[in-house]
């Protein structure tokens, strides 16, 4: 399927496509304005409100995390839902993030009562996105390698920690650039939504096609890193489901358990550290290797690893869906009953409590066409975006057909390494 893609837009793509429809067509201007305004001041309030409940439950909530909406919140609803939500209606995040909602609230009173917004101070550029990487490992550290991550009082103190580290930068150096550049989340959700066909600009929201928000460079430093660590950490999470991986963890774990077991914990999170650390460092060396042979193969003066970094972006969203497909459908319908019963303190509040989830409500087939077949096509798309930004910077032909092999060599690997990654969980 890849061959024949390559070959296809070799043949056919011989101009690039992107650029020219990335700013897309403007919609309604009453439509834009009834969305970026009221709608978006309802769904930032709602995103309060919900925002307060987690954290209330993850602090003063029941222990037990089937029964505590903190976790399930956290780690289905809003870790695997908003990725969905970006791909199909664009940045959504910019609405539904409460801190951003808490900052934008904060503004709009300082400036009522005559005060002006500014930063406290110039964030500096050499620091490019490298404090989003900072914050976006600490997600997946917490989710894979922590030993009960599922512990609402842990999740408590990680929602505090993170709330206080996003609306201190927003503080310092305002909300636009800490949103961009230091809050991890937002910078994730955005990557995704450039893959959406719509998209708020300028005040207007506009209709595009998809995959040509990805168009262009992207040379923000730790931009490479950030992608890195967003698609090796699933890619980890992957194998650290493997046979392999968990007999590794049962013969290390394995002499402390009786005798010292807050020691064998330690020693297996050191574990899963090392390994998600070496996930993310192979797909990043992987990918620089590729950018090195398809540099040195068109002789080309500069690094090619900024024009073709968003390729890596569609293959990062499908990693996603294909690992926690199933785990997204079957167990986020249990938040439903937990919305009514938030604390697990045995209360209804919308009458849903009773409502039993569906864990057959996909098959083992379904469950691995679909994984398979988001695998293909996100590493066909990201084939796509990283042969249109070819035919953009290379003006002959021949050395945009060149710098594709070694591209189409690591969309080949990367997708061989999900499929098998797969087929061991």
């Amino acid at each position: 399927m890849l061959v024949v893609s390559f070959i296809a837009l070799g043949a056919l793509w011989k101009t690039p496509q992107f650029e020219s429809h990335a700013a897309g067509r403007k919609l309604g201007e009453g439509l834009s304005r009834f969305v970026l305004g009221p709608v978006r001041i309802v769904v930032q309030t709602i995103s309060v409100v919900l925002f307060a409940v987690v954290l209330a439950a993850a602090l003063v909530g029941t222990g037990d995390p089937f029964e505590n909406l903190a976790p399930t919140w956290v780690y289905v609803i809003f870790w695997l839902g908003l990725p969905l939500l970006s791909l199909l209606f664009g940045n959504v995040w910019r609405a539904l993030s409460p801190w951003r909602a808490i900052a934008d609230a904060f503004v709009w009173v300082w400036e009522r009562v005559g005060r002006e917004a500014r930063p406290l101070a110039v964030y500096p550029e050499r620091f490019g996105r490298f404090p989003g990487v900072v914050a976006l490992f600490a997600f997946v550290t917490l989710e894979l390698c922590y030993s009960n991550p599922s512990n609402p009082r842990v999740l408590a103190f990680a929602i505090a920690l993170y709330s206080y580290v996003a609306l201190f930068g927003m503080l310092a150096f305002g909300r636009e650039t800490w949103t961009v550049r230091g809050e991890g989340f937002a910078i994730l959700f955005a990557y995704i939504a450039r893959i959406a066909p719509l998209v708020a600009r300028e005040g207007r929201i506009r209709l595009r096609l998809p995959l040509t928000g990805l168009a262009g460079a992207e040379p923000v430093p730790g931009s490479t890193l950030f992608i890195a660590v967003a698609l090796g950490s699933v890619g980890f999470d992957g194998y650290s489901r493997t046979i392999t991986w968990q007999d590794l963890v049962a013969r290390v774990e394995a002499p402390y358990v009786l005798d010292r077991p807050g020691t064998g914990e330690l020693l297996v999170a050191g574990l899963n550290l090392a390994g998600l650390v070496a996930a993310i460092t192979v797909v990043l060396l992987a990918f620089l290797a590729a950018c090195a042979v398809a540099r040195s193969m068109v002789s080309a003066p500069r690094s090619l690893r900024s024009d073709f970094l968003l390729s890596l972006v569609p293959i990062a969203l499908v990693y996603t869906v294909a690992h926690y497909f199933s785990l997204f459908v079957i167990q986020g319908q249990f938040a439903v009953p937990l919305l009514s019963d938030p604390l697990g303190r045995g209360w209804d509040l919308f009458g849903t409590a009773g409502v039993h989830p569906n864990i057959a409500v996909l098959a083992p087939n379904t469950i691995w066409y679909v994984q398979a077949a988001s695998l293909v096509l996100g590493h066909v798309a990201g084939l796509i975006v990283a042969h249109d930004r070819a035919v953009a910077i290379f003006r002959d032909r021949g050395d945009a057909l060149r710098s594709q092999y070694a591209m189409l060599a690591l969309m080949v690997v990367y997708t061989v390494g999900g499929l098998w990654l797969l087929s061991r969980g």
